[in-house]
């Protein structure tokens, strides 16, 4: 199975048992995060301390979070690779009558 999680700075993230984290953001809001649901470090980030925690979990809490910055963890959790797909659509345009460029001329 495939957990959605965000990427979450945070100014501490403090082991309270062993089956809870205490999260607080730079905000200040806090919350208590079960420790299933914390997927490890996001090495990634330099300014500060950021982790993955799946976006299910932080929807029911009252800490501040970015959805922003999001990858697929799998059950033993690594991190899978995520791809992105964009569908462009061309804008009509009209066939042009000359081919001629009028500030190109002499």
């Amino acid at each position: 199975m495939k957990t959605l999680c965000y990427s979450v700075r945070l100014e501490s993230l403090v082991r309270i048992s062993d089956k809870a984290f205490k999260a607080t953001a730079f905000d200040g809001s806090s919350d208590i995060i079960p420790a299933s649901q914390v997927f490890g470090r996001d090495y990634d980030v330099q300014k500060s301390d950021a982790w993955w925690i799946s976006a299910w979990i932080l929807c029911k809490k009252s800490i501040q979070y970015s959805s922003k910055k999001q990858a697929w963890f799998d059950d033993e959790g690594r991190q899978l690779p995520t791809i992105t797909i964009e569908r462009h659509t061309p804008e009509k345009k009209e066939a042009v009558t000359s081919n001629e460029i009028n500030d190109l001329k002499r």
